[in-house]
Order: C-alpha cells, then sequence, then structure tokens
C-alpha cells in the first residue's frame, strides 16, 4: 500500500491532462489504447483527436471504409492496429448492437486487443480491479523492486503481472493503472531518468545498487532486415500517376503505391535504370533521388528510391494527382509526393 498511495500521490500532482482520461465512455478509451500502442503521447493525440472527430461513435467508425480508416492513420504506423481497430467496431456494431464488452475477458475478444489493453479498458471504463502491464510499468516495477527477470523471456509476463495485479488497490484501479503507466512515461523514462526528484529514491532498488541503467534486462535483441525498394513513378501524357494497393501480407497491407521493384541486395543507379529501360522502355526516365532514403520500422530497414517513368500514352488506370491524394499512402511516400507534386 506504500507504494501504491505514493505512486498515486504522484500522479494527482503530475499528470498530465489528456481527453480519454476525462471519460469513462469505452470507445474513446479503447480509440486511445490502440493508438497509443508503440506510440508516443504527443504523436498519438492529434491522431486521437482527428478520429473521435471524423468518427465520434462506434457506429461512425464502423461504417467508414477501410480506405477511410487507413487515410486518417496514416504516418502513425503499424497498420495492422487501423485494421483491427476497423475490424473490431464493426463486430461491436453487427454482432454486440454497438454495446462495448463489459469485462476484461469479453474484451480479449476484441481483435487487436490482448492483456494489457483489455486490462487498461477495463479498469479505465468500468472499474474492474485488473493491473496493466506494458513496457513502461515492466521498466517501473523492475527498478523499484529490483527484478532482474529478462522481460524478453516466458515467465517475465507472469512474474510482472502478478507483481502489479499484488500492488493494484482494488478500490482505485483506474487511477493506479494510469498512475503506474504516467510515471514510467514521464519520471521512470528509459534513458537518464532524473532520480534526485523521483519520489521513490529512497526506496528504489535500482538506483541504490547502482543499476539504473541496466534494468529492465533485455536480452533478446530485435533482429534488423534490410529491404531494397525501388517505386516507379508512372506518369502518362496527361501526368496522371498509375499506383496500386499493395497485397502482400505484412508492413502497408492495403495501403496504396507506386509500381515497386524489390531487389534483394543494394544495387547501382547504373544498373537499376538500366533494368527499368529494358522492362518499361520509357519516353523519359528521372532518378528523383541519387541517395536511397532509409525509413526505419521495428524489424526492417527499408532502403528507398523513387524513378520517374513518363509514357506517351493515355493510361486508362492512371488516376489524377487530386484522386491520389485522397489514397491512403505509407508516410514515406505520401512525403515523397508532397515533397516532388504538391
Amino acid at each position: 500500500m506504500i507504494f501504491s498511495n505514493i505512486l498515486i500521490d504522484w500522479y494527482l500532482q503530475n499528470k498530465r491532462s489528456l481527453p480519454w482520461r476525462n471519460t469513462k465512455n469505452p470507445y474513446p478509451i479503447w480509440l486511445s489504447e490502440i493508438i497509443l500502442q508503440q506510440t508516443r503521447v504527443a504523436q498519438g493525440l492529434p491522431y486521437f483527436e482527428a478520429f473521435t472527430t471524423e468518427f465520434k461513435t462506434i457506429f461512425d467508425l464502423a461504417n467508414a471504409s477501410e480506405e477511410q480508416v487507413l487515410k486518417l492513420w496514416q504516418g502513425l504506423g503499424y497498420y495492422s492496429r487501423a485494421r483491427n481497430l476497423h475490424a473490431a467496431a464493426k463486430y461491436i456494431v453487427n454482432d454486440l448492437n454497438g454495446v462495448f464488452p463489459p469485462s476484461y475477458k469479453e474484451l480479449l475478444h476484441l481483435k487487436g486487443v490482448g492483456e494489457y489493453t483489455a486490462a487498461a479498458i477495463a479498469s479505465f471504463a468500468y472499474d474492474e480491479p485488473v493491473a496493466v502491464v506494458d513496457g513502461n510499468v515492466f521498466r517501473v516495477l523492475s527498478r523499484v523492486f529490483g527484478v532482474e527477470t529478462d522481460i524478453s523471456s516466458s515467465k517475465a509476463k507472469k512474474e510482472f503481472q502478478e507483481l502489479a495485479q499484488e500492488l493494484l488497490p482494488v478500490e482505485a484501479p483506474a487511477i493506479f493503472n494510469q498512475a503506474i503507466m504516467e510515471f514510467g512515461a514521464t519520471q521512470c523514462v528509459p534513458k537518464s531518468p532524473d532520480c534526485s526528484v523521483c519520489v521513490f529514491n529512497t526506496k528504489c532498488v535500482a538506483l541504490q545498487q547502482k543499476k539504473v541503467d541496466s534494468l529492465p534486462v533485455k536480452l533478446k535483441k530485435t533482429k534488423v532486415r534490410n529491404r531494397y525498394f525501388n517505386y516507379l513513378i508512372i506518369k502518362d501524357r496527361n501526368g496522371d500517376f498509375v499506383v496500386e494497393k499493395r497485397e502482400e501480407k505484412g508492413i502497408w497491407f492495403n495501403l496504396y503505391q507506386f509500381n515497386l521493384l524489390e531487389n534483394s541486395k543494394s544495387d547501382t543507379i547504373e544498373n537499376i535504370v538500366k533494368h527499368i529501360k529494358k522492362e518499361y522502355n520509357p519516353l523519359v526516365l528521372i532518378v528523383k533521388n541519387e541517395e536511397e532514403v532509409v525509413h526505419k520500422l521495428s524489424h526492417q530497414h527499408l532502403h528507398i528510391r523513387f524513378f520517374e517513368l513518363q509514357f506517351d500514352e493515355v493510361l486508362k488506370e492512371a488516376v489524377s494527382l487530386d484522386e491520389m491524394m485522397k489514397l491512403p499512402f505509407p508516410i514515406v511516400i505520401h512525403n515523397f509526393i508532397e515533397s516532388n507534386y504538391l
């Protein structure tokens, strides 16, 4: 109880004013939690505001097209979150008559909702006493209590969940869960936390043992794959563009892109140009960027070049620039279009 009381007192004095904290309505709470998966609050807040403006109710979201949802999500990354969000909204409206699942266990049936997200929604919307465990919670608990279990190991989730549940005051689960996540996000940050002003600095095991920089323990390293994308911007006589929907499962599924030529390894511009001329025989070929644009994702680094191919014919599948800008693109392509064609 000492830990919980100190933490909640800190939170009441230091919490950020965020719109999803002023409601018990599960719809905006769920939206915020999905948006904030893998996303910082500063980046996610404008998207939350855009979604709640465009889709004021779960019915509005369920009735939207996938393209509308993906376009609004554009730039936020991890696009499977948006597709799952849309699928879950349709399930709630069509199968549950628009009524949100009212408990932790039932929330787990929603697409894209795992244990952490279900616990967050259940505690914030329904005051169900289920502790949240995310990256922030791992960090706070491992440092304050000196837990050296590797957080990438299979046993870590159970161990940290049990500890968080033990600390959770059953009469105030929402405020405790908000507090511990806020503490990890703003005070007990991953790198160089200011321990001199921390409310736990006389009790924190990591600080006493000089292990703040080494906790939490995470031994498993993320393997990064390099991929080499050459985008072919096909333009017809009218200056219209050929785009395609990406059908390959994985990154950017169902987003739009230009024709893609993917290499298995890095190649010279000369070789790529030679190949494009042989395969496509454009009237004009322009290399749009000599240096690769490196777009870093969590498990992949994409090395991207753009080539403009102009043809002296009208292509029936081509779309105008205005039409193209209404479509959802990966942000790296959207930014390229804005910089080069708007």
